[in-house]
């Protein structure tokens, strides 16, 4: 190429043209050569020659594609879209260099965690619409410019960047808060009257000495701490994370659970168990009992998830045959859907749900404590009367932590089925969360639902006897936060879907095997988008099966305890 042969000799007046035209093919020939384009065609059509393949075209294709430079992030893009509960919700989308050309690789989005974004009365919405558009200007501005460049393979890099952002976003929203607070105390301090003068002495009383009969010898409950609030645009960070491991995933050419367990640096694939909801109960159904929130089946070990399906639809059938027929032993009946995918259970008394789970199960010849166990969402947080320091457990009804503790240890001694119990007490109540602990001993698992947390700052100490915490991404939660949690914490991790995720979203059952979590909560199977993920759960458990990688489960692991006596456990049965 770099011949000089028809270049007219130095006694030849040549033209301008021809001069830029010579120095034009040096120049190529320089740039061929030093990126070694000659010698990697040579080496291709040797190669080829020798190979003979039927594509040849695809032969040269795929040489040449090993050479390619890496992909790299060229930009983010954001967009609204609704999520299963047809509220607004941020998309994350990917865009990535790949051979010169500018590819959408992938989309992605987290819950907004709806609890804390709805607000009540006319500011219906606004929190939450503040949310969302902060998290969308966050994706097309400064976290694209933030990423630009980055290896989307490398996973704990762009986290890194992406925590740095949060941090500084996180700093300047304690510091609006904290400015706003005092300018409110300052502005109430200046309303309020001035105090009333002391009150004089009575003869023979101290001042301020009162009676006491009568009064109430109530104990005091330990007083709420709220929660540290979300940032408002945090669900940006959560959604950008999770589209650039699927980002990733595709540029490995790899599903996304093989590249999370890879980021994780092992080798061995587990599904873990799925925990489905048969009932909801709880404060918003139409019935009195407040109490059970969810009633979950845990599978005997060793099922394929297709046969925890297929066994979960037969008492799903078995349920709703009973609930609508006048003979029903329970006396209950059914209410709508709820929004964990499960009948809602119109009752008045905890037990007649368990009732009811029963009786379905000995209809179909499933012995409970044998063939299933039985987890308890009691989601006794959202029961506290503040202004009588009691759960109602049941409309009217009210109960104190101790005596919420007492019915918990009867409930137990009645349905030894019962081998979890999630969320039963405020944390705030640590007492009686350590005196459940001491009653029920190894017979049941205590859970503490950390669901409403993003796990992108530090998980509180865990309460006494509590074995497990339960876990969503969403809002600031991170790919890389997951897998240190799971690092942490092993055997003490339950990964939960939650019910406003946005629509089309499958891979938490992908995050589920690739993290190695042992359990998955995934709810009931009514929604397409539930049963999306259950669906994925079992292409992945097919996928390996026929690999030959899947590892089995003989016993139930941690940290669900299932096929510990009562009497073994120490249980007492004095209530």
């Amino acid at each position: 190429m770099a011949s000089n042969k028809g270049y007219p000799r130095c006694d030849v007046k040549v033209s301008e043209e021809e001069r830029d035209f010579y120095e034009m093919k040096n120049r190529a020939c320089e740039f061929y050569t030093r990126n070694k384009v000659p010698q990697q065609i040579e080496n291709v059509l040797n190669e080829m020659f020798f190979a003979k393949p039927d594509d040849i075209y695809g032969y040269l294709a795929n040489f040449f594609m090993k050479l390619s430079a890496p992909p790299r992030i060229s930009g983010l893009n954001g967009r609204e879209v609704y999520d299963s509960q047809g509220q607004l919700a941020v998309q994350a989308e990917v865009m990535c260099t790949i051979r010169n050309e500018q590819k959408l690789t992938s989309c992605a989005g987290v819950p907004a965690g709806n609890d804390q974004w709805r607000m009540q009365g006319p500011d219906l919405g606004k929190g939450r619409a503040h949310h969302i558009t902060t998290g969308l200007e966050w994706i097309k501005g400064p976290l694209s410019e933030l990423l630009k460049g980055c290896d989307p393979c490398d996973q704990t890099g762009v986290d890194n960047i992406l925590s740095d952002f949060f941090s500084a976003r996180h700093q300047e929203d304690k510091e609006t808060r904290r400015s706003q607070e005092e300018k409110n105390k300052e502005a109430e301090e200046e309303a309020l009257p001035p105090p009333p003068p002391p009150p004089v002495s009575s003869k023979g009383k101290k001042a301020g000495e009162t009676a006491t009969k009568g009064a109430s010898a109530e104990k005091l409950i330990p007083p709420w701490v709220p929660p540290e609030p979300e940032v408002p645009g945090s669900l940006a960070v959560g959604a950008v994370s999770l589209a650039v491991a699927k980002s990733g995933a595709l540029i490995r050419d790899v599903p996304l659970y093989k590249h999370i367990l890879a980021l994780r640096s092992q080798s061995e694939f587990r599904v873990p168990v799925p925990l489905v909801t048969l009932l909801s109960c709880g404060k918003s159904s139409p019935g009195k009992l407040n109490l059970l929130e969810e009633v979950i089946l845990i599978p005997r070990p060793g099922q394929r998830v297709a046969q925890v399906i297929s066994m979960a639809l037969q008492i799903h059938e078995e349920l709703m045959r009973i609930m609508n027929s006048s003979t029903s032993k329970a006396g209950v009946r059914a209410g709508p859907m709820s929004e964990a995918g499960a009948p809602v259970l119109v009752c008045e008394r905890p037990e007649q749900a368990l009732d009811l789970v029963v009786e379905a199960c000995g209809n179909l010849g499933l012995t409970p404590g044998e063939e299933i166990h039985l987890a308890l969402n009691c989601a006794a947080d959202r029961l506290m009367d503040y202004s009588k320091g009691k759960y109602e457990v049941i409309a009217g009804s009210l109960k104190s932590p101790d005596e919420l503790v007492d019915m918990y240890q009867a409930l137990l001694l009645k349905y030894p089925a019962v081998a979890a119990l999630i969320q039963p007490l405020r944390k705030e109540d640590v007492d009686q969360w350590e005196r459940l602990s001491s009653v029920i001993g190894a017979s049941c698992s205590l859970l503490c639902d950390m669901s409403g947390l993003s796990a992108s700052r530090a998980l509180p100490p865990a309460l006494p006897g509590v074995k497990g915490q339960v876990l969503q991404q969403l809002n600031g939660t991170k790919v890389s936060d997951l897998i240190r949690i799971m690092m942490e914490n092993p055997d003490a991790v339950i990964l939960s879907s939650s019910h406003s995720e946005p629509c089309g979203e499958d891979c938490l059952s992908d995050l589920a095997v690739g993290l190695g979590v042992a359990y998955v909560r995934l709810g009931g199977l009514q929604g397409g988008h539930r049963l999306a993920k259950y669906n994925r759960l079992i292409a992945i458990e097919e996928e390996l099966a026929q690999q030959g990688t899947l590892v089995s489960r003989t016993t139930l692991p941690a940290p669900l305890c299932v096929g510990v006596n009562i009497e073994d456990a120490g249980i007492s049965e004095e209530v």
